[in-house]
Formats: structure tokens, sequence, C-alpha cells
């Protein structure tokens, strides 16, 4: 397996595996982040390569607000990850973590954090198993006013 850094070369192999994550996503609004991410010293992509084809990607950002649950800053943040289905199980979810907390680690991090959605079980499970602590669990609230 390869492991490569979003570049221009990759941008649409990462688009659609994001697109395979996300479906109900806005693809243009993505495409336009994720290059905007490529010049970025505050976020990182990795994307993994099996023989020829794209099967993963990670991307981290740099957090210097409080995250839930740390105690530094900044902080290494997990904003997403993916594997294909068929690739599940076989470490490359390790692979991707790993590449991820070292580039944390340049950044001066001693933390990572990462959420997810209360019914995502499959993915609490994920992180549990990669590490991760649970710091806390919230509803968030909205109202309009105008």
């Amino acid at each position: 397996m390869q492991l490569e850094t979003l570049s221009v070369d990759n941008l649409d192999a990462l688009i659609g595996l994001v697109n395979e994550l996300w479906p109900d996503t806005d693809i243009n609004e993505e495409r336009e982040a994720y290059r905007a991410a490529m010049g970025s010293a505050k976020e990182v992509c990795y994307l993994l390569k099996d023989q020829g084809e794209y099967i993963a990607f990670t991307h981290l950002t740099l957090r210097h607000d409080y995250v839930e649950g740390t105690e530094t800053s900044p902080v290494g943040y997990l904003e997403a990850i993916y594997i294909k289905p068929q690739f599940r199980k076989m470490g490359v979810a390790s692979i991707l973590l790993k590449a991820g907390e070292e580039w944390a680690k340049q950044k001066g991090c001693t933390e990572m954090a990462s959420d997810t959605e209360t019914e995502n079980v499959a993915s609490i499970a994920f992180h549990t198993k990669a590490g991760f602590t649970e710091a806390n669990r919230i509803v968030c609230f909205v109202k309009r006013i105008g």
C-alpha cells in the first residue's frame, strides 16, 4: 500500500472517496475546500492506494480553539477518515492514523481529538479501538432570530 499526501494529481480520487463517505454533500464545495487544504500548514489529507486504486483517506486539522476534553493546544483533529468497505479490518485505518499522528506531533501537538454522531456505533467502536477515549456527549441547539 502506498500513502500519498493530497495533491492536484489525486484530488479527483479524494473527492470520489469523500462522495462515498458523504453522498449528500455538495461536491463542488468539497473540491474547493480540499483544494484550499493543499496549501495550508494547518491541515493535511492522506490517501492510501492499493494496486493502483485509492481505497481510503483521512483529513486532519490543527485546532487552536478549545477542543472538548483536551488540555493542550494545538490539538490534532481527526476531521474525517474513510476506508472503502472491502478494505476494512485490514489495518488500513492504522496506517492513516499513524501518519496523521506523526503530522500532528511535527506541528507541536501532544493530543489528538475527533468527534462522531452519537448514533454512529461503528465510528464510536473505531475511535475506541484506535485509542481515543470518550470526552463528552452533547446536544447542539440552534434558534433562528431573523
